[in-house]
């Protein structure tokens, strides 16, 4: 840090800036506005990305630094398919200032996520959101009949690696990248997955999640149907992941995944009818008639 704070000063600077990308499937890809590739970190930094970056606001407090990235598509580097198919979504962004003839005399600026990207005319433009953007959404408990955990979680501590939770095997057949075809799966109960969860695990849809909309029995074929097609192509006989769903009711939770103790939900709360009853005046509150 002293290194680079002593080179500024001399006016005749030698400094680029440098990008790190870290996709979810941890995929890490790196971009300089330099004339020449940069190496550090165990990462290579591209100079032919095309990729450059708007003036970054900063400010103190919890306020949200953020800024713009803005490059070219291309298929090795940021491809318009790989956008589509959501792989660029939240990516971890960290942004260097670096002395490009002396790598190692460089300072972290900004670190944060990608947050909306737009694309048009074989280019794209993506928001970037610094750390504090987390701090924007709303926590605490809710007070609700139906649980607040998310199955799986620190909280529900339902194992999904038991026997019985999960399914792992090739697709037979898709109908509009979102209905999902295998053979019974006569081990499982119908809508024995309903509200949960199918990833790919092969494939060129590899690494996508889905949630589940329904889970019936059509013949002799067992047929999982998506809320959404998922954005990337999925074919026959690539091998997907199915995991068990929940209805988050308090009866659910203690016949499907014998987990009552950890129920996060408030099942004996009044329905929303109950303010409307009047106080009675009567000593006795049996129900019976007053006379």
């Amino acid at each position: 840090m002293n290194a680079l704070i002593e080179h500024l000063k001399t006016g005749a600077t030698h400094v680029c800036h440098a990008w790190a990308l870290t996709r979810a499937d941890g995929k890490v890809m790196g971009f300089t506005d330099h004339d020449r590739d940069l190496a550090f970190d165990g990462i290579t930094f591209r100079a032919d990305s095309g990729l450059s970056a708007m003036a970054l606001q900063q400010s103190t407090g919890l306020s949200v630094d953020n800024t713009e990235a803005v490059g070219a598509l291309s298929h090795d580097a940021i491809a318009e398919d790989e956008i589509d198919a959501g792989r660029f979504d939240r990516a971890e962004i960290r942004a260097w200032l670096v002395r490009w003839d002396d790598v190692a005399v460089r300072k972290l600026l900004f670190r944060g996520a990608i947050g909306e990207i737009v694309r048009g005319d074989g280019a794209f433009r993506a928001e970037i959101r610094g750390l504090t953007d987390v701090l924007n959404q709303p926590v605490g408990r809710v007070y609700q009949k139906p649980c607040s955990a998310v199955l799986g979680d620190a909280s529900c501590r339902v194992d999904l690696s038991t026997p019985g939770y999960r399914h792992e095997g090739p697709v037979e057949a898709v109908e509009e990248n979102r209905v999902l075809r295998f053979p019974e799966l006569a081990a499982f109960e119908p809508e024995w997955f309903q509200r949960g969860v199918v990833r790919i695990v092969s494939g060129e849809a590899e690494g996508l999640t889905g949630m589940i909309k329904d889970d019936r029995i059509e013949g002799e074929a067992r047929v999982i149907e998506l809320w959404d097609s998922l954005r990337a192509p999925l074919a026959p006989g690539d091998v997907v992941q199915v995991t068990v769903g929940c209805d988050r009711r308090f009866q659910t939770c203690r016949f499907k995944f014998d987990n009552v103790l950890n129920f996060q939900g408030f099942p004996d709360i009044p329905e929303d009818d109950w303010v409307m009853v009047q106080p009675a005046r009567a000593r006795v509150n049996s129900g019976g008639s007053r006379r």
